[in-house]
């Protein structure tokens, strides 16, 4: 394995100078990196802290400028060096070293060539780029910083505090509301003289008092005058005559026939 040649390509703008040295130490397990090369837009901001890494592993820059907002154009040339430096023949191995799933077909190809591809990216690399490498590894495994995982915390101990004398006393039961007293003057109503036609007119009108000058008939309206006559001489014609028995009344309709 260390007579293998290696062609290390770095999308810059997908790559952070911190993981270089892990890097550079996993790319001396497979073979021996001779062209190291990275690409990106050097004149914008993002890419200022490669410099000193850069000058001290000896890898090459590659200008690609952004032509336009939201496309892939360090990609594109990445691509063609790819395929530039696999028509040579001299390189066994590729390491391409990037987190965007647009590399997967730049895998696959190589790998038809009998050549063996080394893929590196973050854990959020989508998985067809993935699975076109031969042997992915993440950054986080570059640095010795995989994540461990969290130490169980023990639970909280919930502390009892001593009940005092005076809460320990069993709650008193709540005071229950006295009823109302009744009314015993008020003499008491039958349901059936409840809902009879006079004492419906009794709730009903209104409390006046009669005098001998101003008799009671001609302080109520009109309406209720003629109502309250009508039932007092039906009322008086109901109790003073009594009714003939069922029987009797048969014989009476049979005698007049």
């Amino acid at each position: 394995m260390a007579s293998d040649t290696l062609a290390l390509l770095i999308d810059g703008d997908n790559a952070s100078p911190k993981i270089v040295t892990g890097l550079l130490a996993e790319i001396a397990n497979y073979g021996v990196a001779s062209v190291k090369r990275i690409n990106g837009d050097w004149t914008g901001p993002n890419l200022k802290g490669w410099k000193d890494c850069l000058v001290e592993h000896s890898i090459q820059r590659v200008q690609q400028f952004a032509y336009t907002t939201g496309k892939n154009a360090t990609g594109g040339a990445m691509i063609i060096e790819a395929m530039d430096l696999l028509y040579t023949g001299r390189f066994s191995n590729f390491c391409i070293v990037s987190s965007d799933s647009d590399f997967a077909r730049l895998a696959a190809r190589p790998r038809e060539q009998g050549v063996t591809v080394y893929g590196f990216g973050e854990r959020k690399t989508p998985r067809p780029f993935i699975t076109a490498c031969d042997k992915f590894v993440y950054f986080d495994v570059l640095n010795g910083a995989a994540p461990e995982p969290k130490a169980p915390t023990a639970p909280e101990r919930k502390v009892h505090k001593p009940i005092a004398a005076a809460e320990a006393v069993a709650p008193t039961a709540k005071p229950v509301p006295a009823k109302p007293a009744l009314d015993r003057t008020a003499a008491p109503t039958s349901p059936a003289s409840a809902r009879s036609w006079p004492n419906r007119l009794r709730t009903s009108m209104p409390v006046l008092t009669a005098s001998p000058a101003c008799p009671i008939w001609s302080r109520l309206p009109a309406w209720w005058t003629w109502r309250a006559r009508a039932i007092a001489r039906k009322s008086s014609w109901s109790s003073s005559r009594p009714r003939p028995h069922r029987n009797e009344r048969n014989k009476h309709g049979t005698q007049n026939h």
